[in-house]
């Protein structure tokens, strides 16, 4: 039923939550050797970020109430658009703690990714109806978590760190590539304009591999060029073709999601060992 597409359980999409662990991990674990490292920052960076997925998960479906008729739906829409803002606003409260510690040129940063939170699916920005969110997703919900992790931290920002976060950012763009394609008839139906409905079902599955392939591409280029120490990684590989084979019809796809989450919490785990 159109409803269970915006249950408090799906809407929140648990499987996600690896982003928000992984891409603050790598920024955690990056910063590690500081003399003056806190592990107390570090958890509450993980519990700012993880609250600020779920915030932004809750919200990314307000964009589809004009599309929506069921009472139902229209109803569980805006009680998940509540809860949403509700966890974004204590994400903002852990950030201000954090700004207090890292300083000012934290705050930018948390601006920058308070922004696209909001103009995610709200209108008039909309990134979702207009089919950048999964460029969005590789900024914000990548680069901006690892290197801001970081910053809090260390209290810089280097090319280093910057490169190390591609291949987790990479993954999280596949996360929701991957939710793109499991709702891309719903979607299409609705008239929400995915990248995934504009690129069609073939390309976005052509694009979903191609993500894949240069996940371990890239980690194996820095890899070589001595960018990160280790390639306990390569040891995720073989998901890739499970994942390849998941997609390629449609029972497959309808549980592609949180194989792709689990995927990313493999990968990342590993990902973090080595470096």
């Amino acid at each position: 039923m159109q409803q269970d597409k915006y249950s408090l359980g799906r809407a929140l999409r648990p499987f996600s939550f690896s982003v928000a662990l992984i891409t603050c991990l790598v920024g955690i674990v990056s910063a590690a050797s500081q003399t003056d490292f806190s592990y107390v920052a570090a958890v509450l960076i993980l519990l700012g970020a993880l609250l600020l997925q779920a915030g932004v998960n809750l919200i990314n479906d307000h964009a589809d109430l004009q599309h929506l008729k069921s009472s139902i739906a229209r109803a569980r829409v805006v009680r998940n658009f509540r809860i949403g803002l509700t966890c974004v606003l204590l994400a903002a409260v852990v950030g201000i703690y954090l700004i207090s510690y890292a300083g000012l040129g934290l705050l930018a940063l948390l601006l920058v990714g308070l922004a696209g939170a909001l103009g995610y699916t709200v209108e008039p920005v909309n990134f979702k109806r207009r089919g950048l969110a999964v460029v969005l997703v590789f900024w914000l919900m990548g680069v901006l978590m690892v290197c801001g992790s970081y910053y809090i931290l260390a209290g810089e920002i280097n090319w280093l760190i910057f490169w190390r976060s591609v291949p987790v950012s990479l993954i999280s763009s596949l996360l929701l590539l991957a939710n793109e394609i499991r709702d891309i008839d719903s979607d299409r139906d609705e008239g929400i304009r995915t990248l995934s409905v504009r690129l069609g079902l073939r390309r976005a599955r052509m694009l979903y591999v191609l993500l894949l392939l240069s996940v371990i591409a890239i980690a194996t280029t820095l890899w070589s060029l001595g960018l990160i120490a280790n390639f306990w990684w390569l040891a995720s590989a073989p998901i890739i073709w499970l994942l390849y084979k998941q997609q390629l019809d449609a029972a497959g796809r309808a549980a592609l999601p949180p194989a792709s989450g689990r995927f990313f919490m493999l990968f990342g785990l590993l990902y973090c060992l080595s470096l």
